[in-house]
């Protein structure tokens, strides 16, 4: 992607170095379930173990530093992209768009929705209306998930904006309501209908800012489409418990994350994106 010396979003609260994303004493760490998109599977668990260890955190060195300050502004452009992209969209039916703000922070953070850290992946809080991301994900999107690239974290940045999308059009309210009168398992359906919207939102955006700018190098798409796969729900499972529960999945399996982001980006057309009907 064609990134440097491109516009940076003024969106940004950088965290990682005022300690304010440390939460003290514990939290809710359970409340970051709703919409609150933990995106690639994170254990509750061990974010609580986080939150109990984080003055054992060591600190970066010089080098590592400089690559995070490197993500920040990756991030911040990318970001940057998604503004302009979907200013145009909403403009175009007569909306308006609020953009939303990223939160970057290391170790774990607090939200409008409670407490989470880098385990969680990153993740949307409808309640403040901001994305959060530790940066060091970056990494583990390339060593864990074999994703690497910056395309893939730009699928990743623009699924999360998917998610202010929906909030903006009211798909998170109705989803709090689902949940308050449906089962576990039947939510659990319109959770992965909710994440592959995401998912197509995030290929949409990668037409437009395509067909604006032109800033997508060869390679780039596969990139994207790599990320999705690799954050399946099926492929997950198999990976952490070496088999696959269908009734649990809340993303998606592999196959359908790139399945929506693929049909966003080669449409364009939000109106094509109703995964909850299709």
């Amino acid at each position: 992607m064609l990134w440097r010396g491109r516009r940076q979003s003024s969106n940004v609260e950088d965290r990682r170095f005022s300690g304010k994303g440390i939460a003290v004493g514990g939290g809710l760490v359970g409340i970051v379930i709703v919409i609150v998109n933990l995106l690639f599977g994170g254990d509750p668990s061990v974010v609580l173990d986080q939150l109990q260890n984080t003055s054992q955190q060591q600190q970066l060195t010089p080098e590592e530093e400089a690559a995070d300050n490197e993500r920040a502004e990756f991030v911040k452009v990318v970001l940057a992209e998604t503004e302009d992209v979907w200013h145009n969209l909403f403009k175009s039916s007569g909306k308006t768009y609020a953009e939303p703000t990223l939160v970057l922070y290391r170790n774990v953070v607090e939200s409008g929705c409670g407490n989470a850290g880098a385990a969680s992946g990153p993740f949307y809080c409808p309640a403040d209306q901001k994305l959060y991301i530790d940066l060091s994900f970056y990494e583990e999107l390339q060593d864990r998930f074999k994703a690497p690239g910056d395309f893939a974290m730009a699928y990743v940045i623009a699924h999360e904006v998917g998610h202010h999308v929906q909030n903006l059009l009211g798909m998170t309210e109705k989803m709090d309501r689902l949940r308050q009168q449906l089962s576990e398992k039947e939510y659990n359906t319109y959770s992965v209908k909710l994440e592959l919207q995401a998912d197509f939102y995030s290929g949409v955006w990668a037409y437009h800012t395509q067909k604006m700018k032109n800033i997508l190098e060869t390679g780039d798409l596969d990139e994207a489409i790599n990320a999705a796969q690799a954050v399946g729900d099926d492929r997950l499972q198999k990976e952490s418990q070496g088999y696959v529960v269908p009734d649990a999945f809340t993303h998606g399996t592999s196959e359908q994350r790139a399945f929506w982001f693929k049909k966003g980006y080669q449409t364009g057309d939000i109106r094509q994106g109703d995964t909850f009907n299709d």
